[in-house]
């Protein structure tokens, strides 16, 4: 089918591809505040459902597995069919899910909500994964996969902010407006989809463009056959297989507005400052997260020079930032809080410990250099798995990377917490978590060594999947030449 322009112009013009890749943006950071709005609140909603901190966070650790399994199935079905009800009905699963959850008065009905949202939230990153990838040129990519990437770390800030602001205070129920506020934020997300402009598949492949000039489709659609040939490809493994010790580090540093906020505790402050005081730290010290777009310009770069360049930005920075993480452990915080101040005045006050502080300016400079050089790997990999794969199979193989990655997160999130709890009767808080949370950063060095592992495999990889694209192309133009002209506006397409 051709894609005319809609009423006025607009429909497939500039401005509506635009408001397209926004929209799909926003929904990937929403689907990361959703991951990390409950952890700065694990303490008042195990009091408020009567349960522990350890069972609170055991819903988070199951949720991240939920997702990661919900997300092959809805990924496999749109690599079949249109991604666009798909997303729509993804968002709204999670939206009622999330609301759900914030009218929650026990743990076994918080527990089944919180996987109700986490099968929705599966959507979001698998498919959305899949309609990003055909709007970027593989010249491209490590820039546009940053920005998709950062919209995953933003919104990871997002909900660590908005639970400690929204979801502290005195009251017994205020860690309900959060959740709240997702439902409603859901709901709007859904209205925004109806106007996205629905992407061709496989459009930004330069190998198809000849097809695409015929008036042509790529038709091609995965199948059950198919995923054995996704897992025959060397590269593939690597990428997949890495996020198992990749995911237990990072599962684990959901835990870093914990730390902080222990730290707050340690000097004397009450817990409702403290969860602000933690919330405000880990958003600012995770702002290294932003400078991801360096990684996926650096990786574009030396991608042009050589087809291992991605892999080994993502292999040298995961190493590199080892060290500078554990010193942010350990460094001490000092924040004087105004007696009686507001979350107003206790943010100021952790804003201006930045520039007076000796340890926190030090916090800060090895927060952002840890997070800038670890970030690399996010553009990279997305990448990497587009570079690889043909456009009917993007969805699926990202959602095994993601499965997973969600078993290594859960895996990471649960056991550091279990560490965390072995760890208490040697070292008091705030030493066990930065312990902890220091011995899980041994789970990086596998993890670089995969992606250097994957440098090796994927110029063949990529070399194959251009090859491929390039003869299908060229098979459907040179069949459409030999058979009867079509009627006038017909288009040329595949075969399935």
């Amino acid at each position: 089918m051709r894609y005319m322009a809609g009423l006025g112009g607009i429909r497939g013009s500039a401005a509506h591809r635009t408001y397209s890749v926004t929209v799909f943006v926003i929904l990937a950071a929403l689907e990361n505040v959703a991951i990390g709005l409950p952890v700065p609140l694990y303490d008042p909603i195990a009091r408020g459902l009567g349960v522990s901190e350890g069972d609170v966070s055991l819903v988070t650790a199951a949720s991240f597995l939920v997702t990661a399994v919900a997300a092959v199935g809805w990924a496999y079905t749109g690599d079949r069919t249109n991604r666009k009800p798909l997303l729509m009905g993804g968002t709204l699963i999670w939206a009622v899910g999330f609301g759900g959850c914030g009218l929650a008065h026990g743990y076994l009905t918080y527990f089944a909500l919180q996987m109700l949202a986490s099968i929705g939230l599966g959507a979001v990153a698998s498919v959305g994964f899949s309609v990003v990838s055909d709007l970027i040129s593989p010249r491209r990519r490590g820039l546009v996969m940053s920005l998709w990437g950062l919209s995953h770390g933003v919104g990871t800030l997002g909900g660590t902010l908005v639970g400690g602001l929204l979801g502290s205070g005195s009251g017994p129920d205020d860690w309900r407006r959060p959740f709240l506020a997702m439902a409603a934020l859901g709901l709007v997300a859904v209205v925004a989809y109806l106007f996205v402009y629905d992407i061709r598949r496989g459009q930004s492949e330069p190998e198809l463009a000849p097809l695409f000039a015929a008036g042509g489709e790529y038709k091609h659609r995965i199948n059950r056959s198919d995923v054995r040939g996704i897992l025959n490809r060397r590269t593939n493994v690597w990428l997949i297989l890495q996020g198992l010790t990749a995911q237990a580090t990072f599962g684990s540093l959901v835990w870093l507005p914990r730390l902080l906020q222990a730290k707050a505790q340690a000097q004397g402050y009450p817990e409702a400052t403290a969860i602000v005081v933690g919330s405000v730290f880990s958003v600012l010290f995770e702002l290294g997260g932003a400078l991801s777009i360096i990684g996926g310009l650096v990786g574009d770069r030396l991608q042009r020079r050589t087809p291992r360049g991605r892999a080994l930005v993502a292999a040298i920075g995961v190493f590199a930032g080892v060290p500078f993480y554990v010193v942010l452990f350990f460094v001490p915080l000092t924040v004087h809080v105004p007696a009686g101040a507001d979350k107003a005045g206790i943010v100021a006050a952790v804003l201006h410990s930045v520039v007076t502080s000796p340890t926190v300016a030090a916090s800060f400079l090895f927060a952002l250099v840890a997070l800038a050089l670890t970030s690399a790997n996010s553009p990279n990999w997305f990448a990497l798995l587009a570079d690889v794969n043909p456009p009917e199979h993007r969805g699926t193989v990202y959602s095994m990377g993601n499965l997973v990655n969600g078993v290594g997160r859960a895996a990471g999130n649960s056991l550091v917490s279990v560490m965390f709890r072995v760890l208490t009767r040697a070292l008091p808080p705030p030493l066990n978590y930065a312990t902890g949370l220091a011995v899980f950063q041994i789970f990086f060095i596998p993890t670089g060594w995969m992606y250097y592992l994957a440098s090796r495999t994927v110029p063949g990889d990529i070399d194959a999947v251009r090859d491929l694209l390039r003869a299908r192309a060229g098979e459907a133009v040179a069949r459409a030449t030999v058979t009867d002209s079509p009627d006038e506006g017909q288009a040329v397409t595949t075969s399935p």
